[in-house]
């Protein structure tokens, strides 16, 4: 909490971005919309849900429940999948304040997301670029055609995303959401300050190295798909396993392939789309943290082929209770030989 200054006078408010969207670096400067996990090896516990008497608060998205109920079926409704018959949900429903310990602090960059999974977190996003980007969290779950869609999705994701799916109603039983959201003109000025987000400084000079892995990812087709000069093509891509209905939606520009990365964000949470959307690669020399759910830590581990093979220990995010993980798909690059792969990574490092 905080004081701040209106034009009515000073009034409490809450850094609500900030609290995800502010990198610190090492030298005490500070970048405005990248996230605030970028290359730490180990998150802070940035959403704890504390249970008391009858009330559930999350960090995101809160809601409060009017009858004395489990720890594990206030879980259940904040992230349960009821239309998956699997082990998720049971597994929510038994768990004890003492057994969600273990996934309050996620290692690489990962948070719970309200409807998210406790089990298939996310990557705090960049938000720097935003402007140009056709759809928004990493499913796709918004489109974004200009200021007013940004301005309703970020009064949905601090206090309003849906919690009624069809006939499923997660916050049925008594329990309620909090019934608040910022005025419009401040989602208008909000967004306005994050179209107006740069990129800081970038450090790493288009040398010899980096023309020369700026030729690579031209002869490897990466084009295609991280389009320059948005390097992003701004399309979605099928996850892995998920089949598109005939019918396409208007709204959506599907390249009809997929990367193989870890589908369960995308086919096993509220947030699932079948879809992921191709992210854009400017700014990744100071994102710290890769794929949707930040398990490579570093663009070197990104282009290792090691990380296929379940002894890999990731530099990125683990499930709680796991040493080793193969961290799968986006296979591209990894055929290269070790000094090419060293080109690649430097022309990156520049854009």
């Amino acid at each position: 909490m905080r004081w701040v200054p209106t034009t009515q006078g000073v009034a409490l408010s809450f850094s609500n971005c900030s609290a995800c969207h502010l990198l610190h670096g090492d030298d005490g400067t500070q970048v405005p919309g990248a996230s605030a996990l970028a290359g730490n090896p180990v998150a802070s516990p940035l959403f704890m849900p504390l249970h008391h008497a009858n009330r559930i608060v999350g960090r995101v998205a809160p809601f409060q429940s009017l009858v004395d109920e489990p720890f594990g079926i206030s879980l259940y409704r904040a992230y349960g999948v009821p239309w998956l018959q699997n082990g998720d949900n049971e597994r929510l429903k038994s768990m004890t304040a003492n057994d969600f310990t273990a996934f309050r602090v996620f290692r690489g960059g990962a948070v719970l997301r309200w409807n998210g999974s406790p089990f298939y977190p996310v990557k705090v996003p960049d938000l720097i670029g935003v402007k140009d980007r056709k759809y928004l969290d990493h499913t796709a779950t918004h489109l974004h055609r200009g200021i007013g869609d940004l301005m309703r999705y970020a009064a949905m994701v601090s206090f309003a995303d849906s919690a009624d799916f069809g006939p499923h109603h997660m916050l049925s039983g008594g329990a309620k959401r909090v019934e608040t959201r910022l005025p419009d003109e401040a989602l208008y000025a909000l967004s306005l300050y994050i179209y107006s987000l740069k990129p800081p400084p970038n450090p790493n000079p288009f040398n010899e190295k980096a023309k020369a892995g700026q030729n690579i990812f031209a002869r490897e087709g990466c084009i295609s798909c991280h389009t320059p000069p948005l390097y992003t093509n701004n399309k979605v891509t099928l996850a892995e396993g998920f089949t598109p209905p005939n019918v396409k939606s208007a709204t959506l520009d599907v390249l009809a392939v997929s990367v193989h990365t870890d589908p369960g964000l995308a086919l096993k949470t509220r947030k699932g789309t079948g879809y992921y959307k191709v992210p854009s690669l400017k700014g990744v020399w100071y994102r710290g943290h890769y794929l949707h759910d930040g398990s490579a830590a570093s663009l070197e581990e990104m282009f290792d082929p090691e990380r296929l093979s379940k002894t890999h220990i990731p530099g990125g995010w683990l499930p709680p209770g796991m040493k080793t993980r193969a961290i799968k798909g986006h296979e591209f690059g990894l055929k290269l030989n070790p000094v090419e792969r060293e080109q690649p990574i430097a022309f990156l490092r520049t854009l």
